[in-house]
Parts: structure tokens; sequence; C-alpha cells
């Protein structure tokens, strides 16, 4: 399916809270019930973020701290010299894979945040979606088969998440872009301030990235009915 004919409108509304929660936690702010009522746009949901917070305007680009912050983390827990990494770095060459999970580990520990760098393979994601399906199915017919179809699915998804070892994105820079959006205020060099302009920009990357949604979707305007 072409995900560029697929909008905002049409998007599962759990998939959707899923995005809403990243971005409480990026920006530090509550978006309650009440605030929800008063949301039907991409531009209405950024001034409520705005509007709750309260501090001065700063032009410092996040993302750049966030890679400053990303390669003394990688210069802290690997051999890797820091005048070699740079935006274009190869992340497998970061985290060989034989070292990969305690590595990711390490740098999460230093760097103070979750990087979210690793998931499962697509083969594994995709046996598991299948195993859901037939306990679901198979509910119908005979509730303890159903029932321990999805038990194992619970603990193989668990698992798979835990040991997963597939990289999220390719390169340095990649992953400095994916922390600034789900770790906005973190990321600040200043923690008293934010950057308007720089907010909206990675609300809409967390709705695009994590809904696989094409950018001229989340257009201003772009409505949530």
């Amino acid at each position: 399916m072409d995900h560029k004919l697929i909008q905002l409108k049409n998007v599962d509304r759990e998939d959707l809270k899923h995005v809403l929660v990243k971005i409480e936690r990026s920006f530090g702010v509550r978006v309650t019930p009440d605030d929800l009522q008063q949301i039907y746009t991409v531009d209405d949901l950024c001034n409520a973020v705005h509007s709750k917070l309260k501090l001065e305007q700063s032009d410092v680009c996040t993302t750049q701290h966030a890679f400053y912050m990303l390669r003394n983390a990688i210069t802290t827990s690997t051999t890797i010299d820091r005048c070699s990494i740079n935006t274009n770095t190869c992340l497998k060459d970061v985290f060989p894979e034989e070292e990969r999970l305690q590595l990711v580990a390490d740098m999460e520990h230093e760097m103070g945040l979750r990087l979210n760098v690793l998931q499962p393979k697509q083969s594994v994601i995709a046996v598991l979606t299948a195993l859901f399906l037939l306990s679901l199915t198979a509910m119908y017919f005979n509730w303890q088969i159903g029932l321990v179809g999805l038990t194992v699915f619970a603990a193989g998804s668990f698992m798979a998440k835990k040991r997963g070892k597939q990289l999220a994105v390719k390169t340095v820079g990649q992953l400095a872009e994916k922390i600034a959006r789900e770790h906005y205020l973190k990321c600040r060099r200043d923690a008293a301030t934010i950057n308007r302009k720089e907010v909206n920009q990675k609300i809409r990357e967390l709705f695009q990235h994590d809904l696989d949604l094409d950018a001229s979707v989340l257009k201003s305007g772009a409505s949530f009915n």
C-alpha cells in the first residue's frame, strides 16, 4: 500500500494514542481529556503543547545537541575515536551485533534515556502476528487452545522485544534525530528553553515516523476527524 494515500483521519485510534503518549513524554506535558475535546488538527495539538511549555524561546538546534550527546556516549562506551564519528557513521559499526545489547544498555545509562534503537527481525514479527491472529480465531472454537496461543504470543513478544538486535535506523545522524524527537526536553542544551518552530516539526515527525505517513499528509490543518 502507498503510505502517501493514508490520511491522518484514517489512522487507527489506538495508534494515535500511542503517538500522543510519546509526545507527552518527549515534551514533558500532559494532554488531558478536556484538551483533546478542543484538538481537531495537528496545528491544534501543536498549540496545546506550546500552551503547556512555559519556557523561553531559543533558536538552538536540539538535534545537533542530541548528536553531541550521542557522540560523547559512543566514545565513553566504545573504543571508537571521537573524530571519526559523524552523522553518516553506520550504526552497525558502532553496535557490532555480538555486543549490541550490552553497548546499547551502556549508552542508555550514559545518556540517561532510552535509545529505542533495537527491534526484532521482521520475520519474527511476522510469525508473532500470525500466531496472534490464529489464536484469536481459535478462541471461537476452543478457548483453551486460543488462550494458550495468546499466552505464547505474549511471552514471545516480550522476549523478542527484550532480545531483538535489529537496528531501527542506519546512521548516527538518524539516531540523533530519533532521540531529539522522542526526548526533546532532555536533549536541549538549556532545559529552560524551547525552539517553538522545532517543537512543531518534532510533533509532526513523531506522527510521520510512527504511523508511516507521508510528510504531505501532515501539512497545516491536517485533521484527526
